[in-house]
């Protein structure tokens, strides 16, 4: 989950490292540091609690001459140790070896006491100083920073992204990622490292996606990468198509808001190219998917939070259109548990970044069945290059551009898009579904940006329903069929941002339990869309509005739910279908969530214990 990057150049790279570090800050902001090598040949460090503005704040005021051509940072989402300058990264082995780290060594411990006993001092709680100190030790051996970190890498247990430095070698960065994602940048005459392409967007947009056991050796003017086996590799330069004003805020003041405002684009472009007036585009999920598509007969979505709820709504697409059987998972179960998987197998992985951990693992585990079985692997991912894409038979991306706040959003709707074509794709291939429900289906994507604009509109009146929870901690969501996923994303929404308990319901579970929560002191929120199950949801607010509870209910404008005292009824839409609706009113459950933390005064994008990307267990 943190945030890595580094720099070796012919000018001061530690201006260019803080601003990458700022836009990493998503992936962690416990507290960051960066280490520098000055003209002079001393490696100096300076750390900070907090977000990268005290870091700077700390620079501007130090004695230390934190400046050199070589450097490396980080911002820190704490794993091992407490939210601490002594935790905070970079770590040093003897004032000689620095290094920084995203990942987490398993066997620590063990080394711990192993150097422990060769006189090493320990001054922070991380996991991460035996890896410095691995390295300082074989640095005597070798005086050679690589071998080093070659020798060190082979100790540890666990994942790791990592970046070193040496005063003894200031002309070198050495890299190396396990089960952590790392990308080098590549400058004229200056090269960089980071955990994230976007950090790097203001200088350069040419970059090397580091593989799996991949050591590199950098410098200003070369670049060198062995792999696993410490074999010399060359690896693909990708051109970045990302422009470094697409993580800018603009006239927005939160990214949370900008990136709930770019839904509209973020569908066109996703569907760009992928549909045409009347079909989905089968070999936009591969030029064998037809081939493939025949032979599926279930379909298995594995993700992690709001990457789950998408693969809940998409279990329901599956099964009640198509008759095809679909499970899903939360991936950090679904690894642990022994799981049976059928024969002819769709295995879906869904990920924003294409980086979350458990997600890889679970993917990885299914890789390993596939020799004997007949299973295909469809990642849906954000993330061109990503540990996601690379591991899978078949990717499909979603075009949501760089999502920066930490609560989902552009991500969540363009992976319903993504999942509403392949429920099509398979629909089709399979016979399972008519030209003309297809060509509904389609025209109904193709309207999605409106009605998403459409609901925007109502951000006022929302702000206003806001106003309800300026007193409340706790607050229940109800939804039944499709809207009952839409209902769980709604709660995970407010209790990310606000840190207000939300819990969801299928409505007509009420009974069993939840509403014995219902009093004056617990807002619930309703999505009502214009369905078959319409009538069952309006007897469920009656029993809510009984028992004096607060209803806000997003409603489509024929849905005709009421109203009276205790009842805020906003007509979200219009006459939606079955994949459309439910995307379009997750929209209003984004914005009251949104003007809701701001009513309760939290960090929108940066929420407390929280970061982007779960690459760590």
């Amino acid at each position: 989950m943190c945030g890595i990057v580094g720099g070796i150049a012919e000018r001061n790279v530690v201006p260019i490292l803080l601003e990458g570090l700022r836009r990493l800050e998503y992936r962690g902001y416990d507290s960051s540091g960066i280490a520098a090598i000055n003209a002079q040949m001393d490696l100096n460090r300076v750390r900070s609690i907090g977000k990268i503005k005290n870091l700077e704040e700390k620079i501007a005021q130090s004695c230390a001459d934190l400046t050199g051509c070589c450097a490396i940072g980080h911002t820190r989402w704490a794993t091992h140790g407490v939210p601490s300058e002594s935790n905070a990264h970079p770590h040093m082995s003897n004032d000689q070896v620095t290094l920084v780290h995203n990942g987490i060594i398993e066997n620590y411990q063990a080394l711990k006491v192993k150097q422990e006993a060769l006189n090493y001092r320990f001054e922070s709680e991380t996991d991460t100083e035996v890896i410095g100190h691995a390295v300082h030790y074989y640095y005597q051996q070798t005086d050679d920073l690589y071998d080093a970190v070659k020798q060190a890498t082979m100790e540890f247990e666990g994942a790791y992204a990592i970046g070193v430095i040496c005063k003894d070698e200031p002309n070198l960065l050495v890299a190396a990622r396990k089960g952590s994602p790392l990308v080098i940048g590549l400058g004229v005459g200056e090269n960089f490292i980071a955990s994230d392409v976007s950090a790097l967007l203001p200088v350069t947009q040419r970059f090397i996606f580091l593989e799996e056991g991949d050591i590199a050796k950098i410098k200003r003017d070369k670049i060198e990468i062995f792999d696993a086996d410490g074999n010399a590799v060359e690896r693909a330069i990708k051109q970045s198509e990302l422009s470094s004003l697409a993580v800018e805020l603009g006239e927005h003041k939160h990214y949370m808001h900008k990136e709930i405002y770019e839904q509209p684009e973020a569908v066109i472009a996703t569907l760009e190219g992928r549909i045409t007036q009347e079909e989905v585009v089968l070999s936009a999920f591969g030029v064998n998917a037809e081939e493939i598509f025949q032979s599926i007969q279930q379909v298995q979505i594995i993700a992690c939070g709001t990457s789950y709820h998408a693969g809940l709504l998409a279990k329901y697409w599956f099964e009640d259109i198509l008759q095809i059987p679909c499970q899903v998972e939360v991936a950090s179960e679904f690894r642990y548990r022994n799981p049976v998987v059928q024969n002819n197998s769709l295995f879906v992985t869904i990920s924003q970044s294409g980086e979350t951990a458990d997600t890889l693992a679970a993917l990885q585990q299914i890789n390993q069945l596939k020799q004997s079985m007949n299973i295909v692997t469809l990642s849906i991912c954000n993330v061109a290059e990503s540990s996601l894409t690379r591991e899978s038979d078949l990717t499909y991306l979603t075009h949501a551009g760089p999502e920066i706040g930490v609560a989902s959003t552009k991500a969540f709707t363009t992976q319903l898009v993504v999942l509403a074509l392949l429920m099509t794709a398979l629909g089709r291939v399979q016979k399972r579904m008519e030209a003309a429900q297809e060509k509904r289906i389609v025209k109904g994507l193709q309207k999605l940006p409106q009605l998403i604009n459409a609901a925007l509109g109502h951000e006022a009146t929302i702000e206003k329903m806001a106003e309800l929870f300026a007193d409340k901690q706790h607050a229940l969501f109800l939804g039944r069929g499709v809207m009952y996923p839409i209902a769980m994303e709604g709660a995970l929404k407010l209790k990310e941002i606000s840190y207000i308990h939300a819990e969801a319901y299928p409505a007509g579970e009420l009974k069993h339990g939840p509403l014995a929560l219902i009093d004056e002191n617990m807002p619930v929120i309703a999505v009502a869309p214009l369905d078959d199950l319409l009538e069952k949801l309006k007897s469920n607010i009656q029993e809510v509005k009984a028992r004096g509870g607060q209803m806000i209910v997003f409603e489509d404008e024929q849905s005709d739910v009421g109203s009276g005292d205790g009842f805020d009824v906003l007509k979200v839409t219009r006459n939606v279908g079955r994949i459309t609706a439910p995307i379009t009113f997750n929209i209003a459950l984004q914005l009251l969530s949104y003007h809701v933390a701001l009513i309760k005064g939290t960090d929108v994008d940066q929420p407390r214990n929280l970061a982007k990307s779960v690459t760590v267990e």
